[in-house]
């Protein structure tokens, strides 16, 4: 019908009310403004989506035809209508509004205003305007090539419009705080909403000139950045209880040794909220979402360490397990019994991960898996520590825990700072900075102590597979003294003591095939001497033989 770009958004339900809410079927509304441009945002109003800022941008060139009905055979089903877009200066068509109450979609099409899409991480800003502060509003718009739509407020006599604008995601804080300076300050009433497309070539020209600022392109205002980190933080009996079950279920995987159990039990941990809470409220000098933060995460190690504590023990007492069960025999707790050096980087990915998508305003679920891998399955392997009454455990994996939770908070704070979040208040910004190098500092330091523990442990690691290594080769050194053809080593093991570092070879066990006709050689004292020469300490060595008839 007319040639131009197609517009096409979901989850629009106007029906054959549209034009009412627009305000003007006949299209004599006459917003302020510059460019042609058109908004499609979810942001709704009593109800329903607004298509107020969508028409009201356009209509300074292009008034709305009155509705008629189009037929359903042209694919847009029953009950669908049409408002034809005119011209106001030539009187031509220039494109059509499409809508329809059983598919509940709209759709625009624009030939000749000249527009073209703009594919952005946009936010839609509603303000509220005190009476008598308009003027230097939509002055300040202007000088910053804002496109706006000003609507008559008459709901109170302390406001007197309401202005919507397009903004660049980077360039919402800026405006902000443009708009304080001429009076908007927190009394009035400010809206941030995701819009999903902005059609203008000033927008386009806008967003260009915000990408040239240090900001990310996707970074989102300080305000969203707080009201985000306050929504991530939920009620405590919500937090908790789901940190509870969390750490009930990481439990039972570790002791099922099922890796795809412990993966279950991250998902529904809702740990990344107070870590990210506690960065953005140092930052932001938001001191009761700091101690918020704070609380909840101390809170939430001390539930999930307790209730995995007291869920193992009561398997264990309760005869729910087989007797003689040892954790330390199990693979996916022993992986938490002896953390390296390389769960820094894990924690550390995890912190950066999950600030970077709370700072672009993008989904933080994944993260916070990623985040629950750092801290739910070691926090259950030290809950089973205690139960069990193995010190080794408990406190490798507390060091484990505290090193995570330590290392999140720092890589959080300090990409916040790096990124240039700031106080709103400027006389604050000393004291803040002061603050935040303070914990960055104490962290760092706590976190290098820590880690020389785990430095410590992967030393540990390392002395260990060489003595194994040392032992083996010893044994079949001596076997293969004594009588290689009829002696075979069928299985060898190598125990060590039970210190978390530092740990020695305690007993090697030796089992030998040997030929039913011939007696064993007595090679217990010549292995005890070459294992013992080998490692300069002593250790004690049990052999063992079992006969093998072997038929050519």
């Amino acid at each position: 019908m007319f040639g131009g770009l197609l517009v096409d958004a979901s989850d629009f339900a106007f029906g054959r009310a549209a034009a009412a809410t627009v305000g003007v079927p006949n299209g004599d509304i006459e917003p302020r403004g510059h460019e042609p441009a058109v908004v499609v945002s979810r942001f709704g109003i009593a109800g329903s989506v607004s298509i107020i800022s969508w028409f009201g941008v356009v209509s300074r060139f292009v008034r709305l035809e009155k509705l008629v009905d189009k037929p359903a055979n042209e694919g847009c089903g029953h009950n669908c209508y049409v408002d034809r877009l005119i011209n106001k200066s030539s009187g031509e068509p220039v494109g059509q509004l499409i809508y329809s109450e059983n598919s509940h979609r709209i759709r625009a099409v624009l030939s000749s205003l000249g527009t073209h899409m703009v594919h952005s991480v946009v936010r839609l800003v509603q303000v509220r305007i005190p009476t008598g502060t308009l003027e230097d509003v939509t002055s300040r718009l202007d000088a910053a090539g804002v496109d706006y739509v000003v609507t008559e407020e008459t709901s109170s006599r302390e406001f007197s419009a309401v202005v919507t604008f397009p903004l660049p995601t980077n360039a919402v804080e800026s405006m902000l705080a443009e708009l304080r300076e001429a009076g908007i300050d927190e009394n009035a009433y400010t809206v941030v909403v995701a819009a999903e497309t902005v059609i203008s070539r000033r927008f386009d020209e806008l967003t260009e000139e915000y990408k040239r600022t240090d900001q990310s392109e996707n970074q989102i205002a300080r305000e969203e950045l707080q009201t985000n980190a306050e929504n991530m933080v939920s009620g405590p009996g919500i937090y908790l209880t789901m940190t509870l079950i969390s750490s009930v279920v990481a439990t039972a995987g570790l002791l099922l040794d099922s890796a795809a159990t412990v993966v279950g039990s991250m998902v529904i941990a809702p740990l990344i909220g107070p870590a990210m809470a506690a960065s953005v409220g140092t930052v932001v000098d938001d001191h009761e979402l700091f101690v918020r933060g704070i609380k909840l995460q101390v809170s939430g190690i001390v539930v999930a360490v307790g209730s995995a504590a007291l869920f193992a023990a009561t398997l264990r007492f309760g005869n729910l397990v087989p007797p003689g069960l040892d954790p330390l025999a199990i693979g996916e707790i022993r992986e938490r019994l002896a953390p390296n050096i390389l769960v820094l980087a894990i924690a550390l990915g995890s912190g950066v991960a999950g600030i970077i998508s709370l700072m672009t305003g993008v989904s933080v679920a994944l993260v916070g898996v990623m985040i629950a891998v750092a801290l739910i399955p070691p926090a259950a392997a030290m809950g089973i520590g205690i139960a069990y009454g193995i010190p080794s455990l408990t406190i490798g994996a507390g060091v484990f825990v505290l090193v995570n939770v330590l290392s999140i908070n720092l890589a959080a704070l300090t990409v916040l700072w790096y990124a240039g979040y700031r106080p709103k208040a400027w006389f604050r910004i000393s004291d803040v900075r002061s603050a935040v190098v303070k914990r960055i500092v104490v962290l760092t330091v706590v976190i290098l102590l820590l880690s020389s523990f785990l430095g410590a442990i992967t030393y540990d690691a390392h002395i260990s597979s060489l003595e194994e290594e040392t032992v083996e080769t010893a044994v079949g050194e001596v076997v293969d003294e004594a009588d290689p053809e009829q002696l075979r080593v069928d299985e060898m093991t190598v125990s060590r003591t039970d210190d978390i570092v530092f740990s020695e070879v305690d007993e090697v066990v030796v089992t030998l095939s040997v030929s039913p006709d011939e007696l064993p050689p007595q090679l217990a004292e010549p292995i005890h001497e070459a294992i013992v020469e080998e490692l300069g300490y002593d250790v004690t060595v049990e052999l063992r033989y079992q006969e093998v008839q072997r038929v050519n």
